[in-house]
């Protein structure tokens, strides 16, 4: 044997150690492009100052949003970026009248560190603190109570139940009424907090391979990782890559950059298959994937894959499962991807018509995780849905095809598209027997 015939050892260890750091990073690419897209982009869906909501006024649709993430069409939203490097924020809420909403509020990586709404903090108006990692001072009496987050920028997501069209206007009273405030203005009469829409921009990653690299190295100096995380991050120095690491990377060896630029590719590659294989650690039943328990806060169990995958790529992070499971189908009894060439049948009895406390409901998504546009503007279908037609014993059946039914099924009718597809089974507020996955939603029945 020659030198010659030797690998290029320190490439091949940056290259394992990169992928190992591409997963645990990638929700800080995720996050930080969300983060400019939306603070600085006039044009985008959500856009809004740090510290400002973004409220919606209108259900999502296939035409009024096209840029991906599974949404619902069960609420409105309501997000914002907040901003906690200077002092902490108070998160103010209306009397919603026993309406179902809910708060989610998530780290910089993606994990969820609190949640405010009916099922965790009821239905009364009230004013939550959100405090920086380690801060320690006087909060006004007037707080309900205060939540530490682990790094000083959070994304609060929120959700208001809309029962048809005719409720809308409640709703947007309700929207209306949500607010962020900086401590430093809380209770002065007519304070108006400045609209910051500074914020840096994730590093170009398709020219530049290290870009990706660079906004992760960036990102986690901004939001220094938890220390659960620390034995990960001590390997990941030897590349380069971690809190207060360089984002010049030419002190590195050349080979070193080598491994860390087919990280970021291959990586990247991983995302989708293992979104397919449910991260993982989810469970298959009857063509359903039912996601792992840890959903919504997997980088506390350090499953790094599955967060990236299911908490960002494949969604824009995920409620905890006590408060919601989402339930996702790609394929048919047959085992096949759905897909508009066929006619699909799901049948509902007193056993499968999911247990919930809140709603449940089933949303038809085209492969751009988007809504499918269709000729009668309907998305999703459930518990809430007017008119489904139902059979003798109770029981129901929904309609999945392209083409329009025979006019006694057009009520149950979830129009697909005629390519491929998926749907999301959404239970709010569940059942334990959901939550555990002794519950199993009903087998997509081919029929034709």
């Amino acid at each position: 044997m020659t030198l010659t015939d030797l690998v290029d050892w320190r490439e091949m260890n940056a290259y394992s150690l990169g992928l190992q750091a591409y997963m645990y990073g990638f929700p800080l690419i995720y996050m930080a492009e969300l983060r400019h897209q939306w603070v600085t982009n006039p044009e985008s869906d959500f856009y809004a100052a740090l510290n400002h909501l973004h409220i919606k006024t209108e259900l999502t649709t296939a035409t009024n949003y096209t840029t991906g993430g599974s949404p619902n069409n069960d609420t409105l939203y309501a997000w914002g970026w907040i901003d906690l490097t200077e002092e902490p924020v108070i998160l103010s809420v209306p009397e919603t009248n026993n309406r179902y909403y809910v708060i989610q509020l998530a780290d910089f990586y993606s994990d969820n560190f609190a949640s405010i709404g009916k099922k965790t903090t009821g239905t009364k108006a009230g004013n939550y603190a959100i405090t920086p990692p380690g801060w320690i001072g006087d909060l006004p009496a007037s707080i309900n109570d205060s939540f530490e987050s682990p790094t000083p920028y959070v994304l609060a997501f929120e959700r208001t139940v809309v029962n048809g069209a005719a409720d809308l206007d409640a709703v947007l009273l309700i929207q209306s009424q949500f607010s962020i405030t900086p401590l430093r203005y809380w209770g002065k009469s007519n304070a108006k907090p400045p609209k910051n829409h500074e914020i840096w921009k994730p590093y170009e990653a398709v020219i530049d391979l290290m870009g990706d690299w660079k906004t992760i190295n960036r990102a986690m100096t901004e939001n220094p990782p938890r220390a659960i995380d620390q034995t990960l991050v001590t390997m990941m120095k030897q590349i380069g890559i971690g809190p207060g690491e360089s984002l010049d990377f030419d002190y590195l060896h050349p080979s070193v950059i080598n491994g860390l630029k087919r990280a970021a590719i291959d990586g990247k590659k991983m995302l989708r298959p293992a979104i397919i294989e449910g991260g993982g650690l989810s469970k298959f039943s009857n063509s359903w994937m039912i996601p792992a328990k840890i959903m919504g806060r997997s980088g506390y169990s350090n499953e790094y894959v599955f967060r990236a995958a299911i908490q960002n790529f494949g969604g824009i992070i995920c409620n905890d499962p006590s408060e919601a499971v989402y339930m996702t189908a790609m394929n048919g009894e047959d085992h096949l991807h759905l897909s508009g060439e066929k006619k699909y049948c799901i049948h509902f009895d007193e056993k499968t018509i999911p247990p919930v406390n809140e709603f449940w409901s089933l949303s038809m998504y085209g492969i751009d995780h988007n809504f499918v546009d269709n000729p009668i503007n309907k998305y999703a279908i459930g518990d809430r849905t007017p008119n489904i037609k139902k059979n003798k014993d109770g029981s129901f059946d929904i309609y999945i095809q392209h083409e329009y039914p025979d006019a006694d099924k057009e009520e149950n009718w979830l129009p697909c598209p005629a390519k491929e597809f998926y749907m999301i089974l959404r239970a709010y507020d569940p059942d334990k027997s959901i939550i555990e996955q002794t519950w199993i939603p009903p087998t997509i029945n081919v029929v034709q």
